[in-house]
């Protein structure tokens, strides 16, 4: 109970409801911009609350997250295009409700069920958190690595269109995981005689590049301009459903809820997957499947239910197991880490404060932006008529502030700049950058506990198959690569 109401205590803090709130306007803005991502707003933002307390830049990360992932349906809605990935399957119906002069509707939709799927995805974190991080505190060397190369095999599985770019990408991040000082011996490795390289190459400057610049020259590169001058629908409508239509909805978003929950679960799904398979399902079992994709509030509800039920799904992931769920909270255990706290079993026993202080957030972030939802939906649409270049050149510049000040280190803005380039690349190249994160992430942990196994066992790689969870967790990696590569075979034949 100590530990529930210092947690609390920090999160309701004056200061940090301020960042909180700060986090939720700035998140509703990018959200709404095409273009703009989720995670290029963590990944931006995460240096720049290094000088803040924990609970208040945690507030501003919870908020942009929370906030960009509901935003993202507004453009989605009105233009029929998705502010962020998650919305692509809000587009499906969303539009549609537009064009039959029920945009305020499909709004009001977005908000409220926006704000459900959250609350519900808060809710799988506090029954689900806890008792999985107590099992994970069980485990050994040998049961982390495999975990560690679980996490990975998913991540490869569900990002880019090929298995082997997913691979490439993930084996890419690895390699750039064994610069600096070797885990067991201490031996320098791959520094070329740089001391900035004698603890590794810091991710925080590579996300950033990857996900923040490279998208900035990705976009200049096929001239995106995402800023046509739109015009908001002169009328909106009423925008809050009727009883009757809540009643009709209940069953769909209590369906959509729950498959968001365990696709952000698994370690890379993310929120486009959640609302993708969750749109598809609630067809699968509605009344009325022709009316999906021609301007169903059903589709619409579950859709937006799935994408921030998710939310609640891969902070579960990562907080109890340091996993990171999809993209955001890969970044999400940069910040946990900057603040001193590493994410994993042992934090719920030695930092629990911090953990219901992560989850007090998350509920306030998702009241945050319920509250101002409703309102801004509208006022935000005329923000899609921004100059494209003005929000090119002020991404660059938060990045290039944020690589520099972390360490006030020109080598962490060089790190930031290549990364930037190289993300260029891989994306003309069509290689998913989420494994070269991950695996940059997990890469430490991985090799660390599997020399640590293999010293226990004499360098008997048969401690790997002998421990039932780490065999359980090998088995399901292969078959996830196995699964991934069968999909997108029968993709082809297709």
């Amino acid at each position: 109970m100590q530990q529930f109401l210092q947690g609390f205590l920090q999160s309701i803090e004056p200061g940090a409801i301020l960042y909180l709130l700060i986090g939720t306007f700035s998140g509703l803005l990018i959200g709404t911009l095409p273009g703009l991502t989720a995670t290029m707003a963590v990944a931006i933002l995460t240096p720049l609350t290094f000088w803040l307390e924990p609970n208040r830049g945690l507030a501003m990360l919870v908020g942009v997250w929370n906030s960009a992932i509901f935003s993202g349906g507004i453009s989605a809605i009105l233009i029929n295009t998705p502010g962020t990935p998650a919305s692509i399957a809000s587009t499906f119906d969303g539009y549609r409700l537009t064009r039959k002069g029920m945009a305020g509707l499909a709004l009001g939709i977005n908000v409220l069920y926006s704000f459900f799927g959250g609350i519900m995805g808060v809710l799988a974190l506090v029954l689900v958190g806890f008792p999985l991080a107590r099992f994970a505190l069980s485990f050994g060397p040998a049961e982390y690595t495999a975990l560690a190369l679980f996490g990975l095999s998913t991540m490869v599985a569900v990002s880019g269109k090929s298995v082997v770019k997913g691979l490439i990408a993930g084996f890419l991040g690895f390699a750039i995981s064994l610069v600096g000082l070797d885990p067991i011996f201490g031996s320098t490795r791959f520094t070329f005689g740089r001391m900035e390289l004698l603890n590794g190459i810091s991710f925080i400057p590579v996300m950033i590049g990857l996900f923040g610049i490279g998208e900035v020259f990705y976009q200049v590169f096929l001239k995106r301009v995402a800023s046509a001058r739109i015009e908001s629908p002169k009328q909106l409508g009423r925008v809050v459903p009727t009883v009757k239509e809540i009643k009709t909805l209940t069953p769909v978003t209590l369906l959509s809820s729950l498959i968001g929950i365990v696709i952000g679960a698994i370690p890379g799904a993310g929120a486009d997957i959640a609302g993708l398979v969750a749109w598809d399902q609630s067809k699968r079992v509605a009344k009325n499947p022709k009316e999906y994709g021609e301007g169903s509030i059903e589709g619409l509800a579950a859709s937006t239910t799935a994408n921030n039920a998710c939310l609640g799904g891969a902070l579960t992931t990562m907080m109890a197991l340091g996993l990171p769920g999809d993209a955001v909270t890969a970044v999400l255990i940069g910040a946990f880490i900057m603040y001193g706290v590493q994410p994993g079993p042992v934090m719920f026993r030695d930092n629990a404060a911090f953990v219901y202080m992560v989850i007090t957030l998350m509920l306030l972030a998702n009241v945050a932006f319920l509250a101002v939802g409703f309102f801004a939906s509208k006022a935000l649409t005329k923000f899609l008529s921004l100059p494209q270049n003005f929000i090119w050149a002020t991404i660059i510049s938060l990045s290039l502030i944020g690589s520099y000040a972390i360490n006030n280190s020109l080598f962490d803005l060089s790190i930031a700049l290549i990364a930037g380039i190289a993300g260029f690349v891989f994306r003309l190249l069509d290689i998913p950058l989420g494994p070269i994160v991950l695996a940059l992430i997990l890469g430490p942990m991985a090799e660390a506990n599997m020399r640590r196994a293999l010293i226990l066992s004499g360098g008997k790689f048969s401690i790997f198959l002998s421990k039932p969870i780490s065999l359980v967790l090998l088995v399901l990696s292969v078959l996830s690569l196995i699964s991934a590569s069968l999909k997108r075979r029968q993709i082809n034949r297709r």
